[in-house]
């Protein structure tokens, strides 16, 4: 699977339970690879692995400042899984609605003759 596109690394990262939780955690503002260590049981270097493929999907930044170097969110890292998960609701939603009118509009009697008694 080639995950050349924003929208496809996005999910491959989000697909993680570990890097959803950093992201959480991240939510409640910037931390180091010690600081997120510290919080899990994952090694130093597990934890920059999986900030690494944060970073690539895009979906957090880090920084520099002398030997640390800060996770943050990127808000607008997630926009292409909310612009894509609000048009498959809103697809999703729509079919839901017709196949419950179509089913509701159906009579009884189109029902029976459907399954005739043996």
């Amino acid at each position: 699977m080639l995950l050349d596109d924003q929208l496809s690394r996005s999910f491959a990262a989000l697909a993680d339970p570990t890097r959803r939780a950093i992201l959480v955690r991240l939510a409640e503002g910037e931390a180091g690879v010690l600081e997120l260590a510290r919080e899990s049981a994952l090694t130093q270097p597990a934890i920059t692995k999986h900030l690494k493929v944060l970073e690539h999907a895009g979906l957090i930044s880090r920084s520099r400042e002398g030997q640390r170097r800060p996770a943050r969110l990127r808000r607008d890292g997630f926009a292409a899984v909310d612009d894509w998960l609000r048009r498959a609701h809103d697809e999703w939603s729509g079919r839901l609605d017709r196949l419950e009118s179509h089913l509701s509009a159906q009579t009884t009697s189109t029902i029976c003759k459907e399954t005739p008694h043996a």
